[in-house]
């Protein structure tokens, strides 16, 4: 069935789980987004941990993807991906970044703001080895983001690999590894009725946060 404009020009509902007001607001922004996230993981939601990052390339095009946080504190954020990614290449020429966490089951998003570093082999191998062995393999058998002609070849590059490795470790690929982000503002919206949104924006000057609301 084949959902027409009318339908999704009326398809609307009421924000009514909950308010943000500045007394629920903490001293760094992290804190909040911490107890955020782990209200996530309580509702059950898919991916509590996905978050949508945007980078943009040389001529300006923005790009979207999802991609797992797997790390956070106080001042940074950190994923993992392939260095030859489309990704890794508009972070290379633009290290501004910025991700979304969209948890709308909770009717609740969290937009950050940032620059990257890349992160050392050695943190990227630590991670690389906690991943399922055939994960790691799939890094092998998988040139993220190039032209394939079809599944097949990837796919039967990945059994080739499966059955080389099959007894031994998995070696470390060097085009694998991953970015710190370095936090310089975040958002975080909570649903409202008739969209009245509460929305609140740290920002950070040198080492101290600043906090606003802002209009819905």
């Amino acid at each position: 069935m084949i959902i027409n404009s009318f339908e999704i020009f009326n398809t609307r509902r009421e924000y009514n789980l909950g308010t943000l007001r500045r007394s629920n607001l903490t001293t760094n922004p992290m804190d909040l987004f911490s107890k955020w996230l782990q209200e996530a993981y309580l509702k059950k939601i898919p991916d509590p941990n996905a978050m949508c990052i945007s980078t943009v390339d040389r001529t300006g095009q923005p790009f979207q993807r999802l991609v797992l946080l797997k790390y956070f504190n106080d001042e940074t954020m950190m994923f993992f991906t392939n260095l030859k990614s489309r990704k890794s290449i508009h972070l290379i020429d633009n290290p501004k970044i910025s991700l979304c966490f969209p948890w709308s089951i909770i009717d609740r998003q969290v937009i950050v703001t940032g620059n990257v570093n890349k992160l050392s082999q050695k943190e990227v191998s630590q991670y690389f080895y906690t991943r399922p062995k055939n994960n790691q393999i799939s890094t092998w058998a998988s040139r993220q983001s190039s032209i394939v002609s079809s599944r097949n070849i990837f796919e039967n590059k990945f059994l080739k690999f499966k059955t080389k490795y099959l007894n031994k470790n998995i070696p470390f690929p060097k085009f694998w590894g991953g970015y710190k982000i370095y936090i310089n503002s975040i958002e975080f919206w909570q649903g409202g009725m008739y969209r009245l949104h509460d929305r609140f924006i740290y920002r950070k000057n040198k080492k101290k946060w600043s906090v606003d609301r802002l209009s819905p």
